[in-house]
């Protein structure tokens, strides 16, 4: 592992090739699972200030689960999460489209320009996760099986998980760490040639 400015980087973000390959997987990342995306509680407070905006496109069991139980929920670990319909079923916050892929519907009003918040950064930055510890951060490589599609079309277009995650990992983290990110996978590419 490396550390750039207090967080921890796994070694697997520079050797493990990843892109998502949604005709293929239909975006089940966003539909399986025991809990929602992990949220800060300012991602929590924006998305039920934007909520009002997007309601009519969620599906009718989403909003119900909402009414419910609201737009988060705190998961078996202790996370605060989106809210998920039923005990393992979809983020509240995905549609299916007419080729049966799942998209949010928060990032769908974002890229319409109707609001200003684009989804929580767990999810643009999956299949990263980070966890906090009291004076830093570790960002780790979630190997789900159900992203293989992702691993095999990642390992054809030869793109590592930090170039695919290029965008979100700027958006966490700012521009200058992520040129430090880029020496740094530079610096282990060279040391770690066959």
């Amino acid at each position: 592992m490396i550390d750039i400015e207090d967080i921890i980087v796994h070694y697997d973000i520079f050797k493990e090739c990843f892109c998502c390959d949604l005709e293929k997987c239909k975006g089940i990342c966003c539909v399986e699972g025991d809990s929602g995306a992990p949220i800060e509680v300012e991602e929590e407070i924006k998305i039920k200030q934007i909520l009002p905006i997007i309601i009519d496109e969620l599906t009718d069991e989403a909003k119900k689960t909402i009414e419910e139980h609201g737009v988060s929920m705190v998961d078996i670990d202790g996370d605060l999460t989106t809210s998920i319909c039923g005990n393992t079923g979809p983020c509240v916050f995905i549609q299916t489209d007419e080729n049966g892929i799942a998209y949010c519907v928060i990032e769908k009003y974002w890229e319409k320009g109707l609001i200003d918040f684009r989804k929580p950064i767990s999810c643009h930055l999956y299949p990263l996760r980070i966890s906090k510890y009291s004076t830093f951060e570790a960002l780790n490589y979630h190997m789900w099986d159900i992203c293989a599609d992702a691993r095999v079309l990642g390992k054809k277009l030869n793109l590592k998980i930090f170039q695919f995650l290029k965008e979100p990992l700027i958006r966490k983290y700012g521009e200058e760490w992520y040129e430090d990110l880029l020496v740094a996978a530079k610096l282990f590419e060279e040391e770690n040639k066959e």
